[in-house]
């Protein structure tokens, strides 16, 4: 008879630590999802801002090398037409050369500047990357650890 309370007292003692593997697992899978949706939502806003980035460029890059052009009064004005039709005004306004030349620097400036500011946010999102990576293996390892010794 004490054997079979002996049975029945390690089978209780199995299914709390069964339970107590269940819950750590729970939690590591919790911890992993909770990783992974942040490296997403980082990933996201770094997207984002890379494409941001990239549409200021392209205006910067399309103004700079946009030629004077006529547009037909009849034909509906598109942003690239507006932005030209500004410059071309902007270009009137101005009376020198050395005008001209000041303001393509300033402009070349600023694309520089913002390519600059897009490879550095590139190369941010990368460290995040690898930084969220590194956490979400550790949580897996974590896990593992727990698993083996249950």
């Amino acid at each position: 008879m004490s054997d079979v309370v002996q049975w029945l007292n390690e089978i209780q003692d199995l299914k709390r630590q069964l339970q107590a593997a269940q819950q750590s697992q729970e939690a590591a899978n919790a911890s992993a999802d909770n990783w992974r949706k942040r490296y997403e939502i980082e990933a996201q806003q770094r997207r984002q801002e890379v494409e941001s980035m990239q549409q200021t460029l392209d205006q910067l890059q399309f103004a700079s090398s946009q030629e004077s052009a006529q547009q037909d009064l009849h034909q509906p004005i598109s942003d690239a037409a507006i932005v030209s039709s500004e410059i071309e005004q902007r270009v009137e306004q101005m009376n020198t050369i050395a005008e001209l030349k000041a303001q393509l620097i300033q402009v070349w400036s600023e694309r520089d500047r913002l390519a600059q500011e897009l490879e550095t946010e590139k190369a941010q999102h990368i460290q995040t990357r690898q930084n969220l990576s590194m956490a979400l293996g550790d949580a897996v390892d974590m896990l593992t650890k727990l698993k083996s010794q249950d």
